[in-house]
């Protein structure tokens, strides 16, 4: 009788996102009917899930990713952006049926973008793809976003055994599912992202304890990411606020991101609160440099980042 195929555990298996940003410098953002002209493009990869899975490899990691690329070059080079990082792809599957994720972005004068994301492959990624994945099931942490359909992602937080972190991002438009949330041990929202969870205004959460009874009314763990004010840890309807260290950022792209890979790496050696405290650091320096996948920082750079350009 033939043996199954071994799989070796991975850490932190992040099921989500790979898009190719497509960057364009602009003097200002086209309005309809408008031709401009604009600067030598960029073609960075991207992607929230990709970009976690890569941050969690930069931190010391065994870090594995599952998700769609389609049949073409930008599938490539995303592929190949995620293995020079350490990240295992042999679950990145690839539709030939459909194109790579793409997201086009034009960044004006002032630094203020605007984005169409087209989720080609991304928009494939279904339950079957993560059921039978036994990485997915081994992992110590599973890290999971909302740039896939709902029930993929659905199908793989039930699958995961391990700690499940669900960042809320793109903030949804409806209500998730309750089985979704059943199956989530922590979910790392923004103020927004908060409000459309929590069925509120974003406007009413203007103090700390508007914050922490939006957050605690979820029913589970929650660190809320604050930006240049920190974060706050929401655990047993207990509230602890996890301030930032006091820099002047560079370029805040992709800093959610390592956050949540920061949060992930925590998790595996210490408490949720530990853990944000060390999140919070990591996203403080990867707005330091410029770029998404080229900003995310290692262990050691964190703290010579920051130490380098502390503000206070």
């Amino acid at each position: 009788m033939e043996e199954p195929e071994k799989v070796e555990e991975r850490e932190v298996v992040v099921v989500g996102s790979a898009n190719l940003d497509i960057v364009v410098p602009v003097p200002h953002h086209p309005v309809t009917g408008e031709t401009i002209l604009g600067g030598d493009h960029q073609q960075i990869p991207g992607g929230k899930g990709a970009n976690q899975a890569i941050a969690a490899a930069r931190l010391g990691r065994s870090t594995g990713f599952i998700g769609r690329v389609g049949d073409d070059s930008s599938g490539g080079v995303l592929r190949t952006a995620l293995v020079d990082a350490g990240v295992d792809v042999n679950q990145l599957l690839v539709s030939t049926d459909r194109p790579s994720g793409l997201a086009l972005i034009s960044v004006d004068e002032s630094g203020d973008n605007a984005i169409v994301v087209s989720p080609g492959a991304n928009a494939a990624v279904s339950p079957a793809d993560v059921e039978s994945s036994a990485m997915l099931r081994d992992a110590s942490v599973v890290l999971l976003q909302l740039e896939t359909p709902i029930p993929a992602v659905v199908a793989a937080a039930q699958t995961a055994n391990g700690t499940v972190i669900l960042n809320p991002a793109p903030a949804p438009a409806e209500a998730l599912p309750a089985a979704l949330l059943a199956a989530v041990d922590v979910v790392v929202p923004n103020e927004i992202e908060l409000a459309m969870l929590a069925g509120v205004d974003a406007s009413s959460l203007d103090t700390e304890d508007a914050v922490a009874a939006a957050a605690a009314a979820l029913g589970t763990d929650v660190v809320v990411t604050l930006g240049e004010r920190g974060a706050m840890v929401v655990q047993g309807g207990e509230a602890t606020s996890v301030p930032a260290p006091v820099i002047q950022p560079v370029d805040t792209t992709a800093a959610g991101d390592s956050f949540c890979a920061a949060l992930a790496d925590g998790l595996l050696r210490g408490t949720l609160a530990e853990a944000a405290e060390w999140a919070v650091r990591v996203g403080a320096a990867t707005t330091l440099r410029a770029g998404a996948s080229s900003s995310l920082p290692t262990p050691d750079e964190v703290e010579s980042l920051l130490s380098a350009h502390s503000a206070g």
